[in-house]
């Protein structure tokens, strides 16, 4: 606590102070427990979180507060939150202030709230950082639940992260997919190299370090959410086994991967384009490539969140790549090395 305050992560607040938000930031299976606890402590505070599951953690606190006999209006206070960033290590010596910058961070407000969200909220960032209200969250315009949404979008403001509002259901699919089982895809592929001669493995580049990467994260925390979203990601797996067990009988029956419409695969030659992140940009890029009689046999892009500029690789056949290439810059597009 001492090294995070002193690189600026702020203090703690005192036990007579009363916070108008509380920041949960415990492990999924206390984090229920723990919003509960904050909500019957600072009846006037909103509190959010940072658990990498939600609807288990919803569950979670309108149970304690009912076990608790706590008024059952007080999960209105909660809002469910998850920034889609983060390191495979932790503690305050990993910490980055640009951690959050141009990141989703998902928010799941209480029943009622979500569709009256602020314009901005769905997959846009607010403007410039304010202040959270100190009033009574009851009190604020739209009811609690719609004031408890307010306070914590100006929280992913001050963090210059990208707010996202939906379900708490709709967020635990999507993470499964996106999120928990790549991580279990790493770590078994990560397990696989553990018996590998070592020869095998001085043979590793860079291609299976991005693979395995994650798979250094804790895996005392990645029970605890697989735990708390085990249907999504049974689901998600399920699907993955059915892909894996298709690939598999492909190459015990020794089948050939069919080219475009079934026909032999064809060479191809990937042209890399700079594509400026605005509207229309990639209609425009395809309609000049349609002009110069080239076509794509596939497309691939890269785009980081908040940045200016992705990148649109289009695989054509190797006539056509020497035409794009002297082409493509005169009409206004960068072709990248």
């Amino acid at each position: 606590r001492a090294l995070a305050r002193d690189v600026g992560a702020g203090r703690l607040a005192g036990p007579a102070e009363d916070p108008s938000v509380v920041l949960v930031a415990a492990p999924p299976d206390v984090t229920a427990e723990v919003v509960a606890e904050r909500l019957r402590a600072h009846p006037r505070a909103v509190v959010t979180d940072v658990a990498s599951v939600k609807g288990a953690v919803l569950d979670g606190v309108a149970a304690a507060l009912a076990r608790d006999g706590a008024d059952p209006s007080a999960v209105l206070r909660y809002v469910g939150g998850h920034p889609m960033a983060g390191r495979e290590r932790s503690g305050a010596t990993s910490a980055r202030a640009d951690l959050f910058t141009g990141r989703p961070w998902v928010l799941v407000p209480p029943d009622g709230a979500q569709g009256g969200a602020p314009d901005g909220a769905q997959g846009g960032a607010r403007g410039g950082a304010s202040a959270a209200p100190t009033g009574d969250v009851a009190g604020d315009p739209g009811g609690p639940a719609a004031g408890a949404l307010e306070r914590v979008l100006d929280v992913v403001a001050d963090c210059r992260g990208v707010p996202v509002v939906m379900g708490a259901a709709e967020h635990d699919e999507a993470v499964a997919l996106v999120s928990h089982v790549p991580q279990v895809a790493a770590s078994l592929v990560a397990a696989r190299l553990l018996e590998a001669p070592s020869g095998a493995v001085a043979l590793a580049g860079q291609g299976l370090r991005d693979v395995t990467r994650i798979a250094a994260s804790d895996p005392g925390l990645w029970v605890q959410i697989l735990g708390a979203n085990a249907a999504p990601v049974a689901r998600a797996l399920h699907a993955l086994r059915s892909d894996l067990d298709a690939v598999l009988g492909a190459l015990v029956d020794g089948a050939r991967v069919p080219g475009k419409h079934g026909a032999d695969p064809v060479p191809v030659e990937v042209v890399a384009v700079l594509v400026p992140d605005e509207p229309g940009s990639l209609a425009r890029l395809f309609a000049d490539v349609a002009d110069l009689g080239v076509s794509v046999e596939d497309v691939k892009l890269e785009h980081a969140p908040g940045r200016l500029l992705g990148l649109a690789e289009l695989s054509v056949l190797p006539a056509g790549r020497p035409r794009l290439e002297a082409e493509l810059p005169p009409r206004g597009w960068r072709v990248a090395g």
